[in-house]
């Protein structure tokens, strides 16, 4: 007896990606046993073309990006990685070619970052192509980066830089140069900062990535804490001095971390800076005040900006 059409395509593609707790794909769900004495650590990102990718990018960095927005979610927890499950929505008549770049891709990351696939699903929808990720992780119980934490006094820090992403996409688009590649690369291929991440336990009093605009996002930080939140422009790093900074610093698609910490703990941030490799800067601060964010020019005049990030509605 033949596999029916679905299963046919999840043995001659998916399966490769599979780890033991996957059962070969051949079950209705997986067995994950946690680690012993850590708490699980979920999230789940959904990519849609056209959207959240162009639709003529190569399938290979499609599946690459889908896995690493996620790892960032894990990255702005503090978080290991364990597994995963997709949802993979194409539309009829997507040719095997792509689903083997895409498919290549995931496995390239999967080695890359240490995890598998642990199940999904997939259909055949009109249109455009549809995929979601749901990333599982662990921690130490307690120690978790969270939103919630940061306060009065406390200075803001970013990774990275900021802007690279909106950058690439609009380079793609045929709309800034980008002689060298690395602006698209940049957009296509975000890096989840997972050591940063991990090094900053205990140490960042709050954490997310930057996803929907640095400033968009500040403004979570500043909710969460109730107070006012000050970035110096000056201070943004960019990846190029002519990168335009209203662009950079709303466009997303940064997959930076953005972090609070006390003053008196700045070298303790840059030790875990140099454990992971991975370049911090301290862009402001949080004041007392109605929870809001001001980017302030060099000489301490606040910048009126016609949009602070990007809107998933």
């Amino acid at each position: 007896m033949s596999l029916p059409a679905e299963f046919a395509l999840i043995a001659r593609h998916f399966r490769r990606l599979a780890g033991p707790g996957a059962l070969d794909l051949q079950d209705d769900a997986a067995l994950l046993a946690p680690p012993a004495g850590r708490e699980l650590v979920l999230a789940a990102d959904a990519m849609v073309a056209g959207v959240h990718f162009l639709p003529d990018d190569p399938p290979e960095t499609i599946g690459r990006k889908l896995l690493r927005v996620n790892l960032s979610d894990l990255a702005a927890m503090g978080a290991d990685a364990l597994g995963y499950l997709m949802t993979v929505a194409l539309p009829q008549g997507t040719p095997d070619a792509w689903l083997e770049g895409f498919v290549a891709g995931l496995a390239e990351d999967q080695a890359l970052f240490g995890l598998s696939v642990l199940g999904g699903d997939t259909v055949s929808i009109p249109g455009p192509v549809t995929l979601s990720l749901t990333i599982l992780g662990a921690v130490e119980p307690g120690t978790a980066l969270r939103r919630v934490g940061a306060r009065p006094g406390d200075e803001l820090w970013v990774s990275g830089t900021i802007g690279d992403g909106a950058l690439g996409l609009r380079a793609l688009r045929g709309g800034f140069p980008d002689p060298s590649g690395f602006l698209a690369r940049r957009y296509r291929l975000p890096e989840p900062r997972l050591a940063l991440g991990a090094a900053l336990r205990g140490i960042a009093r709050a954490c997310m990535d930057v996803s929907d605009g640095l400033l968009q996002d500040a403004g979570h930080l500043a909710r969460a804490a109730g107070a006012a939140v000050e970035i110096e422009a000056a201070r943004v790093p960019l990846s190029a001095p002519g990168n335009p900074l209203a662009l950079c610093v709303t466009g997303g698609d940064d997959y930076e971390l953005l972090f609070a910490a006390a003053p008196e703990d700045a070298p303790r941030v840059e030790a875990a800076s140099r454990a992971a490799g991975t370049a911090v800067t301290r862009i402001g601060r949080f004041t007392p005040g109605p929870a809001a964010v001001t980017l302030r020019d060099e000489t301490g005049r606040p910048m009126d900006l016609p949009r602070e990030g990007w809107s998933h509605f």
